[in-house]
């Protein structure tokens, strides 16, 4: 097991990691709006899911992945009428490569953001 960290996504807010690696496989924590200086990303949802996915990518990438080996993602919204806003933006980062996905309506998410994702990946 190998612990995964990088400054360009922003440190964990509880006492867990930024990501795992076991046997090839990148398990990602869930990312939220936050910029790497640990400031939120306050900004309309679609301002969210950019910043969401700029911290997917910089984890990914520490461990060794990208968006083109991502195998599974979780994406958590707190209000599925903006699911179509969402999906349209995942599309633009998930074009050819299409990983399984699951989308789940949740009540809250840490410090009021709007959506967050993990990823589970291959270890180039």
């Amino acid at each position: 097991m190998k612990t995964t960290y990088t400054n360009q996504a922003p440190e964990a807010v509880g006492p867990y990691s930024q990501g795992m690696v076991v046997n090839n496989i990148f398990y990602s924590s869930g990312q939220i709006p936050l910029k790497p200086d640990g400031t939120m990303e306050d900004h309309h949802l679609e301002a969210q899911v950019h910043q969401v996915f700029a911290n997917i990518k910089a984890v990914l990438e520490s461990a060794g992945a990208s968006l083109e080996t991502v195998i599974k993602t979780t994406v958590f919204i707190t209000n599925m009428g903006d699911f179509s806003v969402v999906n349209d933006i995942y599309g633009q980062y998930f074009t050819d490569h299409l990983p399984a996905r699951s989308c789940i309506e949740v009540s809250r998410l840490p410090k009021g953001a709007a959506v967050e994702m993990e990823a589970i990946a291959l270890v180039k």
